[in-house]
Parts: C-alpha cells; sequence; structure tokens
C-alpha cells in the first residue's frame, strides 16, 4: 500500500496555540464571512491596459505600463449623479473604456467617466425572471412561462404567448446540464434573440407540501425521472425588426434530444447547437441559418461509450470568424481545447496535454488558459501561439491561480491562494514577468486556535491514480492517543473537494470539529472531475461502487495511523455525498460506527433523466446496476447510528428517495434517525443552516466521541 503525505513546505499548515487561543462558535463555522481572506474586486477598463478596483470611496484606474493612479470618480460624484446616497461604490462594469455601468434600483446607468454625466437610463423589467442585456437597447426576461423584451422607453414586447402550464420559453432546460444556465441567446448585433422553448407534456409532476399556507397546499413541479417521458427542447429565434419567430430544424435524435451550448457567429446569422441524443453517448455540432432555420451541416461529431458532456459554448477567434475554439474530453481522455473551422475540414488539438484545462482568454495571436498538468490540485495559467503551437506556462508559485487578462493581451492580474498563503494578488505581463505585487491578504484565522491541516495521496483502489486529501488534526493533538475520525465525503461528479488553495479549501465546519477533538479527513476519489476521462468515468452503470472502493482505501491509510481510534470512525455527506454515506455505512457496516446523510439518493431510477441516466443509463437496460447500487436493498444491513436530514420540498432530490429509506427500515425493524427542514430545498440556507450543523454535530458528538 502506498501513501504519500505531503508535509513539506506550502502543503501542511501548523498553528501554535500561543496567542491563538480563539475558538470557532457554530455561527463562524457556517457563515464566519470575517474568517475569508481579503480580496480586491478589479476590473479592466474596456479595452485598455488599465484596472480599475476601488479604493475607500474613491473609483480608482491604475495605468500598468505607466504605475500612474488617479482617481476616475468619487462616491459623492457618483451619488450627485444617480440621486443617491451611497456610502460606497456599488458593482459596477464597462460598456467601453469612457463607459461605466452601475445597475441600481431598476435602471441600468451608463455614465461619462470622463465627463462625469449620465448618457442613458434604461428601465430595467419590472416584473420578470432571467434579465439578459442585448449590448444595444434592450432586455430579455421570462414572466412565468413567457418571453418578453423590453426597449430603452421601458416598452414591453411578448415574443411568446402560450397558455398551456406545460410549455416554458426562454429558461433554462434539461435540468441545467451539459453547461446550460439560461434560456435567452441574444445575437451578437443584438437584433435577434434566441430562446429555449421546454414542451413538459408528458413528464411526471411530483407534489412538495408548502405549510405555509393556512391548511397546508401542494406544489407540483415536473420531474422527469430516469427511464420515463422526458422534456422535448427546441430552439426558437425572434427578430425584433419582423417580430418574426423560426425554430431551428433540429431532427438528429428525436424529441427527446439535448440542444446545449448555443452559440452565435459573430456575422448574427448563424446559430450553432450542440446537438445531443437521449442516451448522451453521441453529439453533433451542427449549424442552422438563423433567418430561416435551415439546418447548414454538422461541423463534427463525438461518440462515447460511456457518456458525452460538453459543457462550453464555441469561442470564435477574434481576428478569424471561420475557426473557432471547442473544448472536449471526448478525443484524447482530458478536456483540452480544439482549433476547428467552421466547415468541418479541421480539428487541431491546441492544449496537447494529459491534463484537463479551461479556456481563459485569446488576443490574436495566443489562446490562454488554464490547466491542470502542474497538479491536479493547482490550476495554472498558459498560453499557446495559435501558429507554431508552442505552450508557456505564465504563473510559478504553487497553488490555484485565478487569472484575468487584460482585452489587449498585455498583461493579466494573477490572483491565487495556496495551503499556507491566503490570497496574493499580483499584475503580470502576459510572458509571465512581474510587474508587481497589487496585495497580499493578512490570514484571517490567524487568532484562532487551529489545528494542523495537510494534504497528501493515496492509491485509487484500481492502483491506476493518486488521490488527494487533506487531512485536519484536532488542536493540541497528542500522537500517543487515539482520536475519533469524521470522513466528509461528496464523491461525485463535478466536485473537487482538495485543492492547493488556503487552508486546502477547509469547511470551516471542519476545523469546530477538531477544535473538539476529532480528526476530520476528506478525498476525492474516482468519479470526480479535473483528472481526465478515465477517473471521471469510472463510476459509469454503478455510481457508488468506485467511490466506496476508493474511500476505503482512505480509511485503511487512516487505519494505518497510531493515533486513529478504528472503532469510532464516522461519516458525513449531501447530496451525492449522503448517497455515499448511507452506502458505505451500510455496506461497511463493521467500518462506520455513525453517519450523518443530508439530502441523499437512494434508488436512481427517483433521480432526473439528465444526471442520473448519463452515470447509470436507464433503469431498463441497466436493471442489474440499478439494483446493484440501490440503498432500498441496504436498509436490512444497517448496523450503526444513522441520520438523515433532508429539505422537505427538494425539488433536486426528491422527498420520496429518504421517506422510501425509512420506511424500508421500518419494515426490516432497524432503528434509524430522521430530521427533516420543513421550509427548506435541496440545501439548508442562512441561519437554518447554523441549527442543521448543530444537529449534525451534536449526533456526532452523542455516538462517536
Amino acid at each position: 500500500m502506498r501513501y504519500l503525505l505531503l508535509t513539506c513546505i506550502g502543503m501542511a499548515m501548523m498553528f501554535s496555540s500561543k496567542a491563538q487561543d480563539k475558538m470557532l462558535t457554530m455561527e463562524d463555522a457556517v457563515l464566519g464571512y470575517e474568517l475569508r481572506p481579503k480580496t480586491r474586486y478589479i476590473q479592466w477598463q474596456g479595452d485598455r491596459d488599465i484596472m480599475t478596483y476601488t479604493e475607500g470611496t474613491d473609483l480608482v484606474a491604475e495605468d500598468v505600463l505607466k504605475g500612474e493612479k488617479k482617481v476616475l470618480m468619487t462616491v459623492e460624484e457618483l451619488n450627485r449623479l444617480l440621486t443617491a446616497d451611497l456610502k460606497g461604490w456599488p458593482m459596477y462594469g464597462w460598456a467601453d473604456a469612457e463607459t461605466l455601468v452601475i445597475v441600481r434600483k431598476g435602471n441600468r446607468y451608463e455614465i461619462d467617466i470622463v465627463g462625469k454625466r449620465v448618457l442613458r437610463t434604461l428601465p430595467l423589467p419590472k416584473k420578470g425572471g432571467n434579465v439578459t442585456y442585448n449590448g444595444y437597447n434592450a432586455f430579455a426576461f421570462t414572466r412565468d412561462n413567457n418571453l418578453y423584451y423590453s426597449d430603452e422607453r421601458g416598452n414591453e414586447y411578448a415574443v411568446t404567448k402560450d397558455s398551456d402550464p406545460n410549455i416554458v420559453n426562454g429558461q433554462t432546460v434539461s435540468r441545467s446540464e451539459m453547461g446550460i444556465s439560461n434560456g435567452i441567446f441574444w445575437s451578437p448585433d443584438g437584433k435577434k434573440l434566441a430562446f429555449y422553448r421546454k414542451d413538459e407534456s408528458a413528464v411526471s409532476s411530483f407534489p412538495l407540501l408548502d405549510i405555509t399556507t393556512r391548511t397546508g397546499s401542494l406544489r407540483e413541479i415536473k420531474y422527469p425521472m430516469a427511464g420515463m417521458p422526458s422534456e422535448q427542447v427546441s430552439l426558437g429565434v425572434y427578430d425584433l425588426a419582423s417580430e418574426r419567430t423560426v425554430f431551428m430544424d433540429v431532427t438528429d435524435f428525436g424529441r427527446e434530444q439535448y440542444l446545449t451550448n448555443i452559440t452565435w457567429n459573430p456575422a448574427s446569422d448563424v446559430i450553432y447547437i450542440q446537438v445531443v441524443d437521449r442516451d448522451q453517448k453521441h453529439v453533433r455540432l451542427n449549424k442552422y441559418n438563423a433567418v430561416t432555420g435551415k439546418y447548414l451541416g454538422t461541423v463534427l461529431e463525438e461518440k462515447n461509450d460511456r457518456w458525452v458532456e460538453p459543457s462550453n459554448a464555441l469561442v470564435f477567434l477574434k481576428n478569424d470568424p471561420s475557426k473557432f475554439i471547442y473544448r472536449t474530453d471526448n478525443r484524447d481522455g482530458f478536456r483540452n481545447l480544439y482549433l476547428c473551422d467552421t466547415e468541418g475540414k479541421s480539428v487541431r488539438r491546441l492544449t496537447d496535454t494529459d491534463a484537463d484545462v479551461e479556456y481563459v482568454a485569446q488576443d490574436g495571436r495566443f489562446v490562454y488558459y488554464t490547466s491542470a498538468e502542474v497538479s491536479p490540485v493547482e490550476n495554472h495559467l498558459f498560453r499557446v501561439d495559435l501558429k507554431s503551437g508552442k505552450k508557456s506556462r505564465l504563473t510559478d508559485a504553487e497553488g490555484w491561480h485565478s487569472p484575468a487578462v487584460s482585452p489587449g493581451g498585455h498583461y493579466f492580474v494573477d490572483s491565487y491562494s495556496s495551503l499556507n498563503v491566503p490570497r496574493v494578488m499580483a499584475v503580470r505581463q502576459t510572458d509571465g514577468k512581474i510587474v508587481r505585487e497589487l496585495m497580499r491578504a493578512e490570514n484571517p484565522t490567524k487568532d484562532y486556535n487551529f489545528g494542523e491541516i495537510s494534504m497528501g495521496t493515496v492509491k485509487s483502489a484500481d492502483g491506476r491514480f493518486d488521490n488527494y486529501y487533506r487531512l485536519i488534526k484536532p488542536v493540541g493533538f497528542d500522537p500517543s492517543k487515539k482520536y475519533p475520525v469524521i470522513v466528509y465525503v461528496y464523491g461525485g461528479p463535478h466536485s473537487q473537494m482538495v485543492k492547493n488553495t488556503w487552508q486546502a479549501e477547509l469547511r470551516r465546519w471542519e476545523m469546530y470539529m477538531a477544535q473538539q477533538g476529532y480528526v476530520v479527513y476528506v478525498m476525492d476519489n474516482r468519479g470526480t472531475s479535473n483528472r481526465g476521462a478515465d477517473f471521471e468515468k469510472a463510476i459509469y452503470g454503478l455510481c457508488g461502487q468506485a467511490e466506496m472502493a476508493d474511500q476505503m482505501k482512505g480509511i485503511e491509510f487512516l487505519k494505518s495511523q497510531p493515533w486513529v481510534d478504528a472503532g469510532r470512525i464516522g461519516v458525513h455527506g449531501w447530496s451525492y455525498g449522503g448517497f455515499m454515506t448511507i452506502s458505505l455505512i451500510t455496506n461497511y457496516p463493521e467500518v462506520f460506527k455513525v453517519g450523518v446523510a443530508g439530502g441523499p439518493v437512494i434508488d436512481w431510477k427517483w433521480y432526473e433523466v439528465m444526471y442520473g441516466e448519463r452515470y447509470m443509463d436507464t433503469p431498463q437496460r441497466n436493471a442489474e446496476g440499478y439494483a446493484k447500487v440501490s440503498l432500498m436493498n441496504k436498509a436490512k444491513d444497517l448496523k450503526g447510528k444513522l441520520l438523515i436530514c433532508q429539505g422537505a420540498i427538494d425539488n433536486t432530490v426528491l422527498w420520496q428517495h429518504s421517506l422510501n429509506f425509512i420506511r424500508e427500515c421500518i419494515k426490516n425493524q432497524v432503528q434509524v434517525d430522521y430530521f427533516p427542514y420543513p421550509c427548506a430545498e435541496h440545501n439548508v440556507f442562512g441561519r437554518d443552516r447554523i441549527h442543521l450543523m448543530q444537529k449534525v454535530t451534536d449526533y456526532f458528538d452523542d455516538y462517536l466521541k
């Protein structure tokens, strides 16, 4: 067995008890905003290499090249322009280098920063959601299930007029999977409006109980369950001038296909759609005439025996609209960037690395991207020359970097942290040379008595990968003593719990528990993100199996430590982590004494089509897999103490899951503890969360400590 404990400089965090005697309260552990490292909100001024930020009550511009600072506007001047009484600067943006944008109290203000005057005021829609600006003079928005837009005078116009409650326009579809976050897509010229139309007529409904009404009432939501009829999505384009809508002729995979990553071409006359079959094993990148809706051809297509998951819109080259950047993991096993042409004749790998990467910016010559190639727990900025393919690394300090490249491509603001570094912000040239440091945050927890935080790796159960963990030792740690352990787990797709960031992505509740005398352990198993397709897709068809096998390798590592009490190991997680918690405590009852599961998936047949079928296929085709991972069959095997918490109006993991598990426990005469949050959805927020985490803490204190 190979374990790697990284205790070199920067990978272990020690705290002396001298002058660090403050302990976290539960409110600190749950809310505690002041315990986060300070940062600075920096924007580039239009297309100039000039940074803007607030300093006191002033909006300041700093010329990167000259190093000169000047006050652009004071808050007093802004108050006079807006007839306001602001004490500090609100959030702002730039329409161009001389036009400041403020959105406040139902209006969008465009301010001439040189002449110190309001150029125009655009009223936002008074009632509606999903408000989206076209960049010129109009806002699109939804009201109920229909789509509207308003002009610069506030006049409203209906784009759709559907009265059937099963028809939804302009809202997110496919339960926001595959990169979908909105249902409205303005053309670059602002003259056309593309939008999703969702037909949920065939989708089953699920009732949510509202206890706040006088006698209680039910609110039904549409919830397409795995293996059952799903929504039918189409894409319309509305022309503001002609007041006419056409729908794109998308006929690849039947009515239950997915339409994702909608992208306009720069000329505003062609729309690109990544069309995915319901099985999520086949994707075609198609283009359509935005005026007629006619199918113009398939630019590229990909297939995968496990799943495809296109999650990024196309990015056209600034200097060549016939080429675009495409991100996928289906070609070389990692999420890389590819340079493609609009005729489908050429697909060239831009980022030739066996690591997941993400697009950041371009300047005509270079494409900038972040990459996990240095380490899966670090994020670094690189650039690649579009012509030669030569790449360069632009950040050197260990840690997780979040860069913002200037519009001209000459500089970038490098904001990063690492295990021992709360936050550093510096401005650099895009050849990597540092210009100057902008800020270095102090340790916001320096007065608190924290235990040691370390990072390391454990081999995955199949021996192919190093799985990263963070380990928090109890305050006042004595290696001669035996300590109880809490394993915090999520373990599912689209997650990365361990990074080389400030305190290794520590959730403050973990340190709260370390202050109460627990060892806390968190590991990213196979199935989580940022490690390539083989790592992520190891879970296909059997959710929870590879994940549990990896977590048990972590348990072996913990048991090998002389200061771990192997008879007092607990596990806690929420959502997919709730599923993992119950999976672990029922599959390994001899190991886990206590578990607390929140919002757990119990049987994947009750989960949504989009997510569930991607990872588990359908219950009809994968009946054996569904049966194997179902926790309904495991209720009888529960031996330890288990508390389940769930929001009673959870619209993500339906209440049906945990209630069925409770029913199964009753049928098998198995004792289990249950605590619903009557007005919470999938997560418990605000001060209610303080109650939740105290409940979780008390449960471990009562049965594990």
